[in-house]
């Protein structure tokens, strides 16, 4: 990259290996090139030690193109970015690679995490509803049964109208869901103890209020110290009877242990998209109980989903490039209280 003769900033692409091939389109390099000066075909997957290439790209950058796998930015490589004013993140948290830093060095932040909600949230509607109708409860039943069914007598309890749902944290995701759910004959209750007036048509909970009266909750808190296992042995054995649970979030929030007797007795249901581990064990019983659906981490973008985290993050640049303000900036006081 050299020092540009146009008023296009300097662009670096930082990013995992592979990612890069999944986020961009060709549509998307040409844009990009219209954008910025950059080369598109350069992706710099380290940059504590780059090479020759990447190292004087870096020198030059003016905006960091990030995303999954971006390296942590650190103040040593920011020593070897003197240019660098603005990073531009493709994705949703910028906790892994953003560092402290960064906001000393003055650095505008940017995220995609507005494009990454929204299929978490439309995730979470599905999950929502199809609990309410108990699809998997009726799915295995047919399987099993194989033959007519008085199924009306079976499902005296289920449905959707006028269900409450309880959705645990305001976050960005726990409003869009809010949002899908207005179309629907549900009741909504809140928590989140940042929250003093709660969108309209949504009634304001503690916590345990919120798990005792939901026969879905939904759950889309932040990971910090505070949420650590917010849903635990108190929080469900108040679910009554026949409750599920979503979990979209981190799987850290939800005290796992607590959760498995009631699930082996299949007194909760479970649709769970986040585990804490990650991977469950070989042997957890979550792969094999009827009452769990049980998703490796899909909720957020992946296929062409990525593709609108990168029209996101491409409006971003553009904006810059006009000398404007970015319409999804990211500040130091925001990490405290999201993800």
């Amino acid at each position: 990259m050299h020092p540009t003769t146009d008023n296009r900033p300097a662009l670096l692409l930082a990013m995992g290996p592979g990612v890069e091939e999944r986020l961009l389109t060709a549509d998307h390099h040409a844009r990009l090139t219209r954008l910025a000066h950059t080369d598109p075909r350069l992706v710099a997957h380290d940059l504590t030690a780059p090479g020759p290439r990447v190292a004087a790209a870096l020198a030059e950058a003016e905006i960091l193109f990030t995303c999954w796998g971006a390296t942590p930015l650190t103040a040593e490589v920011l020593d070897r970015a003197p240019r660098l004013r603005a990073v531009v993140h493709a994705a949703g948290s910028v906790k892994h690679h953003i560092t402290d830093a960064c906001w000393e060095r003055g650095l505008r932040v940017t995220s995609a995490a507005a494009a990454n909600a929204l299929p978490v949230a439309e995730y979470t509607l599905a999950a929502i509803l199809l609990a309410g109708k108990r699809v998997l409860r009726s799915a295995q039943r047919y399987a099993e049964l194989r033959t007519d069914h008085a199924w009306l007598e079976e499902s005296t309890t289920w449905g959707n109208y006028r269900r409450t749902i309880g959705i645990v944290g305001a976050s960005r995701i726990g409003r869009r869901v809010v949002e899908l759910l207005r179309p629907f004959d549900v009741e909504i209750l809140l928590y989140d103890p940042y929250v003093t007036t709660p969108p309209p048509g949504v009634e304001l909970v503690g916590l345990d209020d919120l798990c005792a009266r939901s026969t879905v909750v939904s759950v889309h808190a932040p990971q910090l110290p505070s949420t650590y296992r917010m849903i635990g042995p108190a929080q469900l054995a108040a679910m009554p009877d026949g409750t599920t649970l979503i979990n979209t979030a981190r799987g850290s929030l939800v005290d796992e242990a607590a959760l498995l007797p009631h699930l082996v007795t299949g007194r909760l249901q479970a649709i769970l998209d986040v585990t804490d581990p990650e991977l469950p064990p070989a042997d957890s019983p979550l792969y094999t109980l009827p009452n769990v659906l049980l998703t490796p981490h899909v909720a957020g973008s992946l296929g062409n989903e990525l593709h609108r985290m990168a029209d996101q993050a491409l409006e971003e640049v553009a904006r810059y490039g006009r000398g404007e303000p970015f319409a999804e900036e990211v500040r130091a006081s925001d990490l405290q209280r999201s993800a």
